[in-house]
């Protein structure tokens, strides 16, 4: 029989619809019932495509000894972290307050009124080793519930009261000291053998590329390069990249990145396939341009609806096998390819006959993985080969899809689109980019005019979270400079102004997580540590600066320097979590090019802009004078010169002469932006 989450939309509720356990969705039912019955709160929070929380279902919340002690003891609710992330951000920072650590699936004991007292990620079914199992907690806590409540009380107020702790601005201010900070701790932290940063598990980590090779460009430090280009080598050489289908997979359980958690998540696509981007226009070396392309034929082809928005993810596992559908067996390379194919191909993807790795769940089964490059006289046969591979492979069982269209992920791979399609002049992402933001404008902006966090056809409509307008009014932003659209930049505009009004905090600066006419689970977080996506905080800021100097309203960088303020006391003790603020910080306020095109016609501004993709300057903000309104602050006196195309060039706050040759404009951006 369904339980109540049958009607829910979240493919990760869906998959509980039918646990014994009675499950209720996060809402005033479920918690007037625990009040009601008197009894506490078990709260499990994951998401479709997590590994773990599917082993903790079929162990335990499909097991009928299980729920009916469950059932018998709490109030259970289930929450898809990425349908409600303010929730899933709440108890986890509750949970590492009381752990130390956090992760999926997220198992917390709460009262009736969301005040946490236990906290645990994976609970076994039975005891084993350290890990206590269900079948024996929930007893303890039902008689810690019954006998000795005030204990749990006294557990839960202190964690709400650091929960509600809040932090004041500071007047410490942040300059060039603490981005040298950042970078030695990153330095420090680098394998120089393997590439990424510290052991096992291993993840992406394309936001410190980011701020590596801005580093590297302002410093001319060769080892800041040399970490970019070590790491993004051996992930699209190792087992993490899908050699067959594409995509990175989430992370590497070993430090070799061979061994890959198999799970596919979109903000993974978008955030490596701008690192490998950038740092293509950094080095011009063709492997950087070719996984790039690689993810985005990927996310082109698997995680595009057909309304042409993206979908959040893909399971790590199929038949209940994680790996499985990734996976290959020599014999079964030899079946179908040729002698000559199979001998190439086995020999190049490191296939051996026992397997190529020694974890015991893929036992004689190969991870596909290269040593180097493959050689550009060998790629044609090569590819051939790979798309017999992937014909065979697409006839297995497909991992499950999270078919959850999200604004804030759409807008990272939005952005990253966007950016590709100008760096690689593709007219294909900029295509796929224009599709996707279509949707979002038509059907996310409702009658009150506030973004949607996610789109369900007639599901809930949950309500917008910062990262939902920071990212996408980023995606806005790439998308105008790369076509000089003025609709963009409007809708930006517009959206960046709605951001402020629902999200700043008047009082202290920074944003807030969620916006002020929102249930407030505990508390309202307001934070810009960066994690595998960047904060909103941290995007809000970039958005904030190219806003300001487009246009050259000062009241958006005042409200920049406020956000700043707010975080430094904390970037300053921890530079490396906030990164991508400093990543920000670094190319947008300490050191920006505002370079501005006037010309006949939007087309040959693109043209002109098209020059400006061949170099790697990462502080640049390109600005087409084409009499708009919005930009009649900053374009004043910018004109064509005797009718031909003109470049003004800032930096900073100093201009340069007109620039009306091609020649010399050339020999300018040479000589200015890559200095």
């Amino acid at each position: 029989m369904a339980n109540r989450l049958i009607k829910e939309k979240s493919p990760y509720l869906l998959q509980h619809a039918h646990n014994p356990v009675d499950w209720f969705p996060w809402g005033e039912e479920a918690f007037n019932n625990a009040k009601k019955e008197d009894k506490p709160i078990f709260l499990s929070i994951g998401y479709s495509t997590c590994h773990w929380c599917h082993v903790m279902e079929k162990e335990s919340f499909e097991d009928l000894a299980v729920a009916k002690l469950m059932n018998n003891a709490f109030v259970s609710i289930k929450v898809d972290r990425e349908e409600r992330p303010d929730v899933d951000k709440t108890y986890m920072d509750a949970c590492q307050m009381m752990t130390g650590s956090g992760g999926w699936p997220l198992s917390i004991i709460m009262t009736p009124d969301k005040k946490p007292f236990f906290c645990a990620t994976y609970i076994p079914k039975s005891s084993n080793y350290n890990l206590l199992g269900m079948i024996q907690l929930i007893p303890q806590i039902k008689k810690i519930w019954k006998e000795d409540r005030k204990k749990a009380l006294v557990i839960s107020e202190e964690i709400v009261k650091n929960l509600k702790r809040e932090k004041n601005k500071s007047q410490n201010q942040i300059d060039n000291s603490v981005l040298d900070k950042a970078y030695l701790s990153l330095a420090a932290n680098f394998d120089d053998e393997n590439g990424g940063f510290g052991h096992s598990p291993k993840f992406p980590s394309p936001l410190n590329m980011l701020f590596l090779l801005r580093h590297w460009k302002k410093t001319k430090d060769k080892k800041a390069l040399h970490m970019v280009e070590k790491t993004l080598l051996k992930m699209g050489l190792g087992g993490i990249f899908d050699h067959i289908g594409f995509g990175f997979h989430r992370y590497s359980t070993d430090e070799r990145w061979l061994v890959p958690h198999f799970e596919k998540m979109l903000y993974d696509q978008a955030l490596i396939a701008i690192a490998y981007t950038e740092a293509f226009q950094a080095t011009k070396k063709e492997f950087y341009k070719t996984v790039a392309q690689k993810i985005f034929a990927y996310a082109m082809r698997d995680m595009t609806s057909q309304r042409g928005v993206f979908y959040t993810a893909e399971d790590a596992d199929s038949e209940g096998v994680e790996g499985k559908f990734y996976l290959w067996a020599e014999d079964e390379i030899r079946k179908n390819l040729s002698k000559k194919e199979a001998d190439l191909f086995i020999k190049l993807y490191n296939v051996k006959k026992q397997g190529n790795t020694h974890e015991s769940d893929f036992w004689q089964m190969n991870i596909l993985h290269l040593d180097v490059p493959i050689n550009k006289d060998g790629e044609k046969e090569v590819d051939a080969i790979r798309d017999k591979l992937f014909m065979l492979r697409d006839k297995r069982i497909k991992p499950q899809k999270d078919h959850k269209i999200l604004t804030d992920w759409n807008g990272l791979m939005i952005a990253s689109l966007a950016i590709a399609s100008r760096v690689f002049d593709s007219k294909k992402y900029l295509k796929a980019a224009e599709n996707s933001v279509s949707f979002f404008l038509g059907n996310l902006k409702k009658n009150n005019g506030k973004l949607l966090h996610t789109y369900y056809e007639d599901g809930p409509k949950i309500k917008p979270k910062l990262d939902d307008y920071a990212f996408f009014v980023w995606a806005l932003l790439e998308m105008y400079e790369t076509t000089f659209e003025n609709r963009y930049l409007e809708h930006a505009v517009k959206l960046n102004e709605e951001m402020i009004r629902y999200f700043y905090d008047k009082k202290e600066g920074g944003l807030f997580f969620s916006t002020d006419d929102e249930e407030k689970v505990i508390v309202r977080h307001k934070d810009a540590a960066d994690n595998v996506v960047p904060s909103g905080n941290s995007v809000a800021l970039a958005n904030l600066i190219r806003l300001s100097v487009i246009t050259g309203k000062e009241k958006l960088k005042k409200i920049a320097i406020e956000s700043i303020k707010m975080f430094s006391e904390d970037i300053l003790k921890y530079p490396a979590e906030y990164i991508y603020f400093l990543t920000v910080f670094s190319s947008l306020i300490d050191d920006f090019y505002e370079i501005t095109i006037a010309a006949k016609n939007k087309d040959d501004a693109l043209q002109i802009n098209k020059l400006l993709q061949d170099m790697f300057v990462p502080g640049k903000i390109v600005i087409f004078n084409d009499k708009n309104k919005l930009l009649e602050d900053n374009i004043r006196g910018k004109k064509l010169i005797k009718g031909k195309f003109t470049v003004y060039i800032c930096d900073n706050t100093s201009c340069k002469e007109p620039i009306t040759d091609i020649a010399e404009l050339k020999k300018a951006l040479s000589l200015d932006l890559q200095k």
